[in-house]
């Protein structure tokens, strides 16, 4: 067993540098120097970072024009929805005139109308203490 060892390394360090056991040339293995390989990677990192500053700014401009048609359209979305509350309202009166007459209608459909108000106002007031009491400290 001793001697296939010898001869084994007696192959290998007969081998020329720069190829194998068999004479065929081995694939470049100088490793170059520390500064080379600081440098490239540097040159890499420097690579890296354009190509994500790139990317991050092509989003963002991307993200500025599908924020610009969002505001656009949702302003005409609320737009659309309160004219036809709107219309709804002056419906609610005229159906309510017939009935009730003029005065009493627009005065029915306003109390009602500030009642919704009213009820959606203490909503909000009380969400507000919730979030106020969220961010207190309990403990002081």
């Amino acid at each position: 067993m001793k001697d296939i060892d010898d001869t084994q390394d007696a192959e290998l360090s007969a081998a020329p540098p720069g190829r194998d056991a068999a004479g065929e040339e081995l694939p470049d293995s100088d490793p170059g120097s520390l500064v080379e390989d600081l440098r490239r990677l540097g040159e890499d990192g420097r690579t890296y970072f354009e190509a994500e500053l790139a990317f991050q700014k092509a989003r963002a401009g991307y993200t500025a024009e599908r924020g610009k048609a969002v505001a656009l359209h949702g302003a005409l979305a609320l737009a659309l929805v309160f004219f036809a509350l709107m219309a709804l309202v002056l419906g609610a009166v005229l159906v309510l005139a017939e009935r009730v007459g003029p005065l009493a209608a627009t005065a029915l459909v306003v109390t009602v109308l500030l009642l919704g108000a009213a009820l959606s106002g203490l909503i909000v007031r009380r969400n507000l203490r919730r979030i106020r009491e969220a961010f207190t400290d309990s403990e002081a």
